[in-house]
Formats: structure tokens, C-alpha cells, sequence
């Protein structure tokens, strides 16, 4: 049997490694057990953190300099990657990102996206043809009413120039499946503040009049809403990424495929990463893994969503602590015991 080669594929590991440091971890672990494997590293985004970064690596094309208001209203540094087709992809979390704000300083009541029309004027103000939006990944639960109101108001967005919300999930914005319901709480957000932050959402939408049951109106703490409201349409995140890196194409080349995040749970598979990349590998009929830092999925439901198996670093490293003190050293970890299991020992030399 010739070498084994396999895709890794994984989203960033949230507070501890972005995704091309997941991917080269994955890797270096793999080729502990199997040197001669053919590995092709594609880290990914489903349009949280990392997204203008992973689809620079792939595209190529201009980064523009932003300072953009954070979640807090502080200057924050941001960018604006102009891709070569005159598409500009802009990535929200740069301006109200949760990994912008220390446990201490996060603030579900007052943290806004009013930041994200800063990126959308930039994007524009460098002549975008057309423009991506990557919605997740944020600190405020807020409809995205600021975000509107900062750039103009709804329906403000210009005529001709198609916006594209790629959002990171397909939940709605209100209900128990919606954005303070279910993300609320990573967000910092206890009960009391959840249900105060839903009658919030519940009043912009009847005030602004859109659509609060469409898919993805609940991604980013509400923001898919608001930008669909500004005049946007919703794509979703992963399929924008996995499309642009080519993964079918590059899944049809391999053997297996392997993503993972820090946390594996019901959310990754409404349209997070792993979904992206099990739907490219069920496509090429290859089998699809996930390493991730903690799995709180079913065997039932991942099966369901075309994933083989799923691995966790928590369990090779003994506990949550341990693992997230070297992330890497333990990813890689993981990522050398799964290869034990997923290489076919006539292929090891």
C-alpha cells in the first residue's frame, strides 16, 4: 500500500490556538507515528476569528489597515483583505470579538457591534465589487442594532454592490434556539441577563420590522439579522471558506480527512467547520475525524452529520487543565494516537 495522505482541516481552537497553529500541531503529531504520511494542511474558518486570515493564505491579495470601535467602544486594530476578484471579506469579530475582552472585562449587557460599521465603510472605501461578511465569534448580544444605526439605518447598504453575511451558524435571532438563549451564556451572560437580553432582541425585531426566524438571524449575537437588514443575503461561513480553499476538489486527493475546534458540541453542527468539512468528505466518500479539545457530542448525532469518529485532547492529556496549559504538545498528542488508529499499518515506514 502507497503512503496514507490525509487533509487536516481544522477551525482555530478558541483562547489557545488559531487554526493554522491547530493544523501544524495535528500534523507534527501525525507524522510521529507515520513520517512518510502526505499531509495537506487547510486550516479553516466558519466566519468567527480567523476568517480574513485563512482566506488571505488561500487567495492572496491586499490587507487593508483598519481602526475599527471595539466591543467596549475602544479603538481596536482591524483589517479589510481585498481578494484579487475585487472582493473585500471582513471579518466582525475584529471589531467586537469575545477574544477581544478578558473574562474580567466582559460585559453582555454593553458590549456592541457598532465597530463592524467602521470595517463595512473601510471595505467599501477601498473599492470592493463586492463584499463577505464572517459573522461570529462576537462579545455583544445586540441584534446588531448598532451596527445598523452606525452605518446609516436599515436598507442603507448600497444598491449594486452585493453583501454577503457568511455567518457562522444557522440559528435564528429569537426563541430557545436563538442568540441570548444559546450563546448568551458563553458570552458571560447569566440567567437574569439572558432573559433581558431576548425581550432586547424581541423589541428590535418588532421595532426594525426584518425577518428574526431566518437562518443564521441569530449568528454573531444577533448580527446576521441586523446585516441582513442593512441589505445583506445569507451564505453560510464554512461552505464560503471551504469553497474558496477548494476543499471537494482537495478531498477528492486524500484518504481522510481531519478537523477539529476546542469544543465539539451540538452548535458545530449547524454549520461550524466540522459540518463543513464532513459534508466536503461525504461528497468524495472519505472518511471524516474530529480532534478536538473537549467532546460534547454524541456518537448518534456526529454520525448523523457524516463524521466517523471524534477525539478528545482532554482525555489523552488526563484533564481539561493539563491539556489547555500546552495545547499544542497536546493536540499533537491526540493527533499521534489517532493516526495509530486510522493508519493502516502496511503504510507506516
Amino acid at each position: 500500500m502507497g503512503r496514507v495522505r490525509v487533509l487536516i482541516a481544522p477551525d482555530k481552537f478558541a483562547g489557545t490556538l488559531t487554526a493554522p497553529q491547530a493544523a501544524a500541531a495535528i500534523a507534527a503529531g501525525w507524522r510521529r507515528h507515520d513520517p512518510g504520511a502526505l499531509l495537506d494542511l487547510a486550516p479553516l474558518s466558519d466566519g468567527g476569528p480567523g476568517f480574513v486570515e485563512v482566506l488571505h493564505a488561500a487567495l492572496g491579495g491586499r490587507l487593508v489597515q483598519v481602526t475599527a470601535h471595539g466591543p467596549l467602544g475602544e479603538p481596536t486594530p482591524g483589517t479589510v483583505l481585498l481578494a484579487p476578484d475585487g472582493t473585500a471579506y471582513v471579518e466582525v469579530a475584529q471589531a467586537c470579538g469575545l477574544h477581544l475582552l478578558p473574562p474580567d472585562r466582559r460585559r453582555p449587557m454593553e458590549a456592541s457591534s457598532a465597530g463592524v460599521a467602521d470595517l463595512l465603510r473601510a471595505a467599501l472605501d477601498v473599492g470592493a465589487g463586492r463584499v463577505v461578511v464572517g459573522v461570529g465569534g462576537t462579545a455583544s448580544t445586540d441584534g446588531g442594532q448598532p451596527c445598523v444605526e452606525a452605518f446609516g439605518g436599515a436598507g442603507s447598504w448600497p444598491a449594486g454592490i452585493p453583501l454577503a453575511v457568511a455567518t457562522d451558524v444557522d440559528a435564528p435571532l429569537l426563541g430557545p434556539n436563538g442568540a441570548a438563549a444559546v450563546f448568551g451564556p458563553q458570552k458571560g451572560a447569566d440567567r437574569d441577563q439572558v432573559l433581558d437580553l431576548q425581550v432586547r432582541l424581541a423589541e428590535w425585531a418588532k421595532q426594525s420590522g426584518g425577518d428574526a426566524s431566518a437562518e443564521g438571524a441569530g449568528a454573531g449575537g444577533g448580527l446576521g439579522y441586523g446585516l441582513m437588514l442593512l441589505g445583506g443575503t445569507r451564505v453560510p461561513g464554512v461552505q464560503t471558506v471551504v469553497e474558496a480553499l477548494r476543499l471537494p476538489q482537495r478531498m477528492e486527493q486524500v484518504d481522510l480527512a481531519l478537523t477539529g475546534e476546542g469544543t465539539f458540541d451540538e452548535t458545530s453542527l449547524q454549520g461550524k467547520v466540522p459540518r463543513g468539512v464532513a459534508w466536503a468528505a461525504q461528497r468524495a466518500a472519505r472518511p471524516c475525524v474530529v480532534l478536538a479539545g473537549r467532546v460534547l457530542v454524541g456518537r448518534r448525532e456526529f454520525a448523523a452529520a457524516g463524521i466517523d469518529a471524534a477525539y478528545a485532547v482532554e482525555e489523552t492529556a488526563g484533564s481539561v487543565a493539563a491539556a489547555l496549559a500546552e495545547p499544542a504538545a497536546r493536540l499533537a498528542d491526540l493527533a499521534e494516537r489517532v493516526a495509530r488508529t486510522w493508519t493502516p499499518r502496511s503504510s507506516v515506514r
